[in-house]
Formats: C-alpha cells, structure tokens, sequence
C-alpha cells in the first residue's frame, strides 16, 4: 500500500511538473508571440532610408551648402575602405562574421554585469543588435527592450547579409559634431571623401561611436588617442593589420581641430532658398529626404561680395566709431541680366546675428536711384539726351490731395504765407520746396546733365509732364512691385522698394529691353537622381532695344562726369545709378554691365540714424559696387552695351541741346506727349569750350 501511495505520489509531481511546464511554454510563446506581433515588420528595411542631408550647389555643381537635421551622406560598402569596415568589426564585434546576430559570450558578460549591479547595463551588444536598436527601438535600457532587440536581431541576421548590415551601421551611427554616418564623420574630421581615408584616420572615426562627446577628437584628445590605438591594436591581435602598420599608425596624432572648417557660403541664399521651398517640399523631405538643389549662385561672384561688403563697413565702423556699438549694415545682390539668374546674395554683415535679409527683405527709400525710371518713362514719350531741362527752384503747395506748382522763384515763399496757414507754411506735408545736392542750381542743362549729376529739379520738372502715374507703369513693367505714391516726390526715390527688385529692374536695361523674373533654382532632384522640378526663366520684351540704348548711355555718363565716378575703376563700360535719401539714412548705387547687375545698399537698420553728413551713394555704396565687380567679373571679356538699328550719335551743344553743327535744328523731338519720334538719338556730349556755338 505504502508502494503505491509513493508511486501515486510520484506520478502527481510528475503530472504537475509537466503541466507547470507546458502551462510555462505556452505563456512563454503568448508573451514572445505578442513581442513579435509588436515588433515592427522587419520587411520595412528593404525600403528603409537613414536621414540624408540635402544639398545645395552653385551654378558649376560645387557644393555649399546643406539642410539636414541629422548631417548623413549614404556611402555604399563598396566605397568604404577596408580598413575602416576591420576597424568596426575589430573594437565593436570581433566574432561579426561567425555569429548568428547574438553574441553568446558577450551576454554572458552583459549578464553577470546585471547580476553584480541589479540594472540593465550596456554591453554585449553585436553590430547587429545596435543596428536593430538604433533603427527601430528607443534606448531605454529596460529588459522588455533587450527582448525585442534580440527578437529583431534574430530578423535581420536571417533576412540581410553581414555586408548590407555593416553598411546600414556605419551610415546610421553618430559620430560626434553633428556627424551622422562615416561620410559625414570624414568629411568634418579630415576633410576628405570616406573612400581616401588612411589606417589612422580609419581607426580614428571607429573609435568615436562607444561615445560620441568623449572619444571626439576635437573635445577630448588624448581620450580619442588612447582609444584610437587600441582599435589599432584589436585590429593587429585579429590579423587585420601587421605589428609594423600598427606601429606607424600610431606615430600619428588625432586632429586637434578641424583642418578645413566647412562654413557655409552665402548663408541669406540658403534661407531665401529655405523658406521658398519648405512651403513647397515639407520640413521632413527637405531636411531628412537627401534632395539636391542646383542653384544660380556663382560661388566666385557670392565669395568676393561677401568679403567686400564685410572689409567697406568695418572700416566705416572704425571710422565712424563715434555711434558706439550700432553697426553700419549692407547689403548686395548681383544677377546675370540675360537670364535673371541670381549669382550672389549679401543679406547684412552676420546671418547669426541677424536672419533678415536686407537684399530681399527691406524696403528703403531709393532717392535718386529711382530716376532712371522717370527719365526712360520721359524717353518713351519723345525725351532724347539734348532735351532742355531747367535747374531752377521750384515751390509747390499740397491743395486738393495733390502737388501744385505755385512758384519757380523760392522768393515767392512769401506770397505763399498770405494764403496758407502757418501752420501749414512750416509743415512740410503742405509746402515742398524740393532742393538739389549741394543746394546749387545749374539753370537750363539738358535730360543728360541732369541725370548724370543728378539734379533733383530737373527730375521733379520731369516727371510733372509724364505724370506719376506713368512712370508707376513703367516701374512696374520693369520688375518693381512693391506699391509706389502716386506723387511728384515719387521722382526722388520717396517711395520704399527692395534692393532686388531695384536690381533686377536695371537688369532689363543691360539685357537690352528684355524683362526677366530672376530665379535661384536651376533644378531640384531626389535622393534617386529624379528631377523634381526644372526652372526656365521667364522673358518678356518690355523696352525696344533704341530706348535701352538711350537710357543705357545716359546712365553711362553717370559714371563717366556724374556721381559714380568710383565706378571707372572698373576699367570696363559700365553705367549705373547712385542714390542717396534725406538725412543720409540710405545710400544705393545699382550698375551694370553687359554681364553683371549688381545692387548695393547701405545704411542703419534704424532709420533714424545717419550715415552722417556728406555721406552718399557715390561715396559709399558705389566703391564697394566696384571692388565686388573687379572681383565677380575677373577673366570675364570686356564687352560694350550693343548699338541697335536707328541710332545715331552726334554731337550737341550741352548748354542749349542744338546739334554742335547746325543749331537751328534745335533740340531734338520736340515736346513730350506727341509719340515716338521715327529716329532715336544718342547724343554725345563734347566739353571743350572752342566747340560751343
């Protein structure tokens, strides 16, 4: 009896066990079941892409710039070196190529670590298990985590090659200083392409990853070295390098700093280019998606405007280092005006300092840089060069919501105060007595004259008979959106406009009456090469080429006897216009030639402030026009604007406007306001004495 109650016994404990265990095994598979359902499908990295910086290029495909969150350039692992793939294996996984995703020995070690310490600890983790961990799990250093990584471990091991894993490991891991993938990680900390890199260099970057801040070589040197060798030295005991390449790689020391810092070039062109794409692309795709944008920027031309935008206001800073800690600003922007591509861009003297772009963003009064529109609009109306202007001042009082002349004779002033208020006598928003430069005044001198010495009156009489409205019209025609006063002031740049849109508007007088929407983008193509998008620029014929010709001439004699005499320094034809607001807030010159236009302004962001007195367009703003020139255009051709059919050029009398030779034909083309004349005339003028009639 007592036999069988034991061997009853015995079976019950057995019975139990084998339960226990099978109730073991079935909750051990729901749990690892329920582990995988939450996996993420392994399939997902077939198609899986690692953050990729996106790329900008100047016009010749050089690179010089980039988006990114995580600064990452995908390296396939044929073009990594050898040495750098030994490297890895050698200080991160030394059995890569014999085990199956998990290393027993190094859980063991991870193991023993828990035991000793009671908390999951780092350690014993393969390539593998830090890619999957890397890739799709967060670094929570949980037991439920360790799990699932040795789950996906076990995926990827069987449905990829130890090549394809070692790729997407070295593309995938930080290396410190915003490096993201071994490209990167060259790039920054030996300024070279991953595929050039030497065994030291080799061993330098796959002594980073354990510890990123650490093991950096700029931050921490000596920690980087010692870290360094004992790659070189795994790599040695495993077969991977000789005694004696171990020995000389270790003579070399780590950098201390970068050898090339990579600034970025022209930082206002990459934020115009951010903010016009990101709307049109998505944050994710432009700074994640690995684009590449191929832009107009002429790396050359962007180089020498940013330096002499920077040397010119340092030293107006220096002296004028009366105005404390206020810094002058400056802007440049130069376009190609055949095809309207943009080839540098200056926003202020420091993107970091200030993300407003002065080039696109600001809107300053343009003073006398504004008048070329007044007198193209004049010419288009029957106004040649010899038109006789008169230089004489002129009174005008604010009646009816408009400007009346009331006088001619500045002494009238005191027949104005019988009929208006004196109120409205000393308020300048009623009575206007506009004033040159200088406060001279030449009397009668023709449309040329005017122009070049740029005489306020003669701009003001002007546009009295073309009417503001009209040369509105022809600002617009020529690019300027922004909304002009339809006032008499108009004609001395008293309405606000932006240096581009200044800039391109001349660029259809140098393209010779042909408007072109300036453009930043020549194309932009996917991580795949796909092109996403191409740009052609967009041409309309808004001046006929004899009308150009003329206004071009005009404004070369700006240069040659007027107020851009800095600009024969150039030592090529070129023409332009300076312009110079009340008070010295502004000073602009905008000039060209056949292949560049270029616009520079200068001024305080507070308008309140002066440049100070005497301080002008031609003073300021035209020399550093002509030092970016001689640079932008340095082994460029010296070309002259082209001379269109129905041009004649002959000499006039710069006093009265008669042909030097005859002076009973009179100035040429009569009044305005009776059409186009059938033949237009340039005139040049002569300046000896003997020549006067």
């Amino acid at each position: 009896m007592k036999q069988n109650k034991r061997t009853k016994t015995s079976s019950l404990k057995f019975i139990t066990i084998a339960v226990t265990i099978a109730l073991l095994i079935i909750i051990a598979g729901k749990i690892t079941a329920n582990f995988i359902y939450d996996l993420p499908a392994i399939q997902q990295l077939g198609n899986y892409t690692p953050d990729l910086s996106t790329k900008i290029y100047d016009k010749d495909d050089n690179l010089m710039g980039e988006f990114f969150n995580q600064r990452r350039i995908l390296t396939p692992i044929s073009n990594i070196p050898i040495n750098l793939q030994n490297a890895f294996v050698s200080i991160e996984d030394n059995d890569f190529f014999k085990h199956w995703g998990i290393s027993i020995k190094g859980t063991m070690r991870a193991f023993s670590k828990i035991l000793l310490k009671r908390k999951i600890a780092e350690g014993g983790s393969t390539i593998t298990q830090q890619l999957a961990k890397t890739i799709f799990l967060t670094p929570d250093k949980t037991l439920i985590r360790k799990i699932k990584e040795a789950l996906l471990t076990i995926q990827l091991e069987k449905n990829y090659s130890k090549n394809e894993i070692l790729q997407l490991y070295i593309n995938q891991i930080y290396f410190g200083s915003g490096a993201y993938g071994v490209q990167a990680a060259a790039e920054i900390y030996f300024n070279k392409d991953v595929h050039d890199l030497n065994l030291t260099e080799c061993a330098t970057l796959a002594a980073i990853p354990k510890s990123p801040n650490h093991y950096n070589p700029f931050k921490n040197p000596k920690a980087s070295l010692a870290r360094r060798n004992l790659v070189l030295l795994r790599m040695r005991e495993l077969g991977y390098i000789t005694k004696e390449q171990e020995k000389e790689a270790a003579k070399v020391p780590v950098p201390a700093n970068n050898p090339s810092p990579k600034t970025e070039k022209g930082p206002y062109f990459v934020e115009f280019l951010r903010i016009m794409l990101e709307p049109k692309y998505g944050t994710n795709v432009l700074m994640k998606g690995g684009l590449s944008i191929y832009t107009t920027l002429d790396l050359q031309a962007q180089i020498a405007a940013e330096k002499t935008i920077e040397e010119a206001l340092a030293k107006f800073d220096k002296d004028k280092s009366k105005k404390g800690s206020v810094k002058v600003q400056g802007a440049l922007i130069a376009l190609d005006p055949k095809n309207g591509a943009i080839r540098a861009m200056v926003g202020g003297r420091s993107f970091k300092e200030s993300q407003f772009n002065r080039a696109t963003q600001a809107k300053r009064q343009a003073g006398s840089a504004f008048k070329p529109f007044v007198y193209l609009t004049a010419i288009e109306m029957g106004l040649t060069p010899a038109t006789i202007l008169n230089d004489k001042p002129m009174v005008f009082v604010y009646k009816e919501n408009k400007w009346d002349l009331f006088s001619r004779d500045i002494t009238d002033l005191e027949t104005i105060a019988e009929t208006v208020s004196e109120d409205d006598l000393i308020n300048t928003n009623k009575v206007w007595a506009p004033t040159n430069y200088g406060k001279k005044h030449r009397g009668h001198v023709t449309a040329s004259t005017a122009l070049a010495l740029s005489i306020n009156i003669c701009a003001v009489e002007t546009i009295m008979k073309v009417t503001p409205e009209r040369v509105i019209q022809t600002a617009k025609n020529l690019g300027i959106t922004t909304p002009l006063t339809n006032s008499f002031p108009l004609a001395l740049g008293a309405s606000d406009v932006t240096l581009q849109e200044m800039s391109s508007a001349f660029a259809t007088f140098a393209s010779g009456g042909v408007k072109t929407t300036p453009y930043v983008i020549t194309k932009v193509t996917d991580k795949d090469g796909k092109i996403l998008e191409e740009n052609i620029p967009e041409q309309k014929e808004v001046l006929s080429s004899q009308d150009c010709f003329i206004i071009n001439n005009m404004l070369k004699d700006v240069v040659e006897r007027g107020s851009a005499w800095d600009a024969k320094r150039l030592g090529r034809p070129c023409a332009g216009k300076t312009g110079t607001t009340n008070g010295s807030s502004d000073a602009w010159f905008v000039g060209y030639t056949p292949q560049l236009v270029a616009g520079v302004w200068v001024g305080y962001d507070d308008r309140s402030i002066s440049l100070g007195n005497r301080m002008t367009g031609g003073g300021i703003a035209c020399p550093i026009w002509t030092n970016f020139m001689k640079e932008a255009l340095e082994g460029k051709p010296v070309l002259d604007f082209i001379q269109p059919e129905n041009i004649e050029l002959v000499l006039i009398d710069p006093c009265t406007g008669f042909l030097a030779s005859d002076k009973t034909k009179g100035a040429f083309l009569g009044a305005f306001n009776k059409g186009t004349a059938p033949t237009h005339i340039v005139i040049k003028q002569y300046q000896t004495p003997k020549n006067k009639i």
